[in-house]
């Protein structure tokens, strides 16, 4: 679907990514009841690109997990399904972002959404930060 083709969903070479990533997930929700700071590293081995000041809850779904991009200061919380057959990139500060003296966090209280391009369905809405004028 990343070059525009048909998917093909019984082609062995996208059997095998999947089934790499279905690992991968498995070992970010084993190793995230030990340690869920260390689990991130296994978070970033499944993502296409997790900035290290995000953090990821699992468990997570993905079809590839390479074709999705976590930004900058992004909480995803357990559950997240990601259908990333196309690309799906999670912006930065999401859910939470940093008050004006940048010295602590708040609820914002608009939305976000995630930003999808190719056939992938994606629903899903993340808060952004309130305006400059919103108290």
């Amino acid at each position: 679907m990343l070059a525009g083709d048909l998917y093909i969903a019984d082609d062995p070479a996208i059997f095998e990514r999947q089934q790499q990533a279905a690992r991968l997930s498995a070992r970010f929700l084993a190793a995230y009841s030990e340690d869920g700071f260390a689990a991130q590293e296994i978070a970033r081995e499944l993502f296409g690109d997790l900035d290290e000041t995000a953090f990821v809850r699992p468990p997570v779904y993905v079809d590839y997990g390479s074709h999705t991009t976590i930004g900058a200061r992004t909480f995803i919380n357990s559950g997240l399904t990601a259908l990333d057959v196309a690309p799906i990139t999670i912006g930065e500060d999401c859910p939470l972002s940093r008050s004006r003296a940048g010295t602590s966090w708040r609820r914002p209280n608009r939305s976000r959404s995630v930003t999808t391009s190719g056939s992938a369905a994606a629903s899903s809405s993340f808060p952004a930060p309130p305006s400059a004028t919103t108290r």
